[in-house]
């Protein structure tokens, strides 16, 4: 059984460097999906209030646990705060919340899963609430400061419900300007990242302060296709690239374990989202192996800066990656 090597964190936590990512995992398979996961090598699972899916991805976890799988300490368990909850006040109700939608007594890692505050909705009104503050198309701001929100984060950590605070789909000034204010650094940062979006300056910035980068949307326009994204038609599939295929033949390896092998090996973590058990063992098998340093070089020429998972793609009118 095939398993991911383990990142120390700046904060003194370890964090499997694979994982599975549960954006788009369907309400009603995501239970026997996280418990396959697990039975399978998983121990990482990256979930958010945002996917709409904690409790069922909770039931998989119970179940695992209740068998003698795994304990609750082998697990390591990824929430983020949506936008809505950004108030110092609601942050600590809204992670309370999610933890018990998991049936677990702490995250191991809570992201702030955008840098952007939307007027709060209450989760009796609506839950997730989604960008939308009526639910169909009026988008409307928040007033917490980034500032004010990861002093709540902080707060989280000292009450011991994160063991690790992070961030999500921050740049390079936004990180900047947190180390200003942060008495705890970011464990992580959270960014969309694959060969069309390499983003080497920020990850340069991170690695000069310890913040250890996971990538999500490790496959570039094939996570956003099922999106109805027209965008991401412009692009050519990483998985029928001739770059990838080519170097993915030499290594005898699947497309996807390239991508995937292009992140890890330069010290990135990953995220992919399967639910067959083929692509599973296949996607925690990806430190198995080494590409040369040309293999890397020519994965990264292939960087166009574009970003997929921007707001304004999926026709919301939020500027936070203008």
């Amino acid at each position: 059984m095939p398993s991911a090597p383990i990142v120390d964190l700046a904060d003194g936590n370890k964090m499997p460097q694979v994982g599975l990512g549960l954006w788009k995992v369907e309400n009603a398979t995501c239970a026997d999906t996280v418990y396959n996961a697990i039975k399978e090598g998983y121990r990482l699972f990256d979930g958010a209030c945002d996917y709409g899916n904690e409790v069922e991805a909770g039931q998989g976890v119970a179940r695992a646990i209740k068998e003698g799988i795994v304990k609750r300490e082998d697990l390591f368990i990824i929430s983020k705060l949506w936008n809505s909850f950004h108030d110092q006040d609601q942050v600590e109700p809204i992670c309370k919340k999610q933890l018990a939608d998991w049936g677990v007594d702490y995250f191991d890692l809570y992201y702030i899963h955008f840098p952007v505050s939307l007027e709060y909705v209450s989760p009796e009104t609506r839950y997730p609430p989604g960008w939308f503050y009526d639910g169909d198309k009026e988008v409307r701001l928040g007033k917490a400061s980034l500032e004010s929100t990861w002093k709540a984060m902080e707060q989280l950590k000292k009450n011991g419900l994160a063991k690790s605070i992070g961030i999500s789909n921050y740049n390079g000034a936004l990180l900047m300007d947190l180390f200003t204010y942060a008495e705890i650094l970011p464990a992580t940062l959270q960014i969309e990242h694959h060969p069309y979006l390499v983003q080497q300056s920020l990850l340069d910035l991170c690695a000069q302060k310890g913040i250890k980068v996971v990538g999500y949307s490790s496959f570039g326009p094939q996570s956003f296709l099922d999106c109805n994204m027209k965008v991401a038609e412009d692009f050519q599939l990483l998985f029928h690239h001739d770059t990838i295929t080519k170097i993915a033949d030499k290594h005898n390896k699947t497309a996807a374990q390239v991508l995937l092998r292009w992140a890890t090996q330069r010290g990135i973590s990953v995220i992919p989202k399967s639910t067959t058990k083929s692509r599973l063992l296949e996607n925690l098998d990806v430190c198995s192996f080494d590409l040369t340093e040309d293999d890397i070089k020519e994965i990264s020429s292939l960087d166009r800066n574009f970003r997929f998972n921007n707001p304004l793609n999926y026709g919301i009118p939020v500027y936070n990656f203008a």
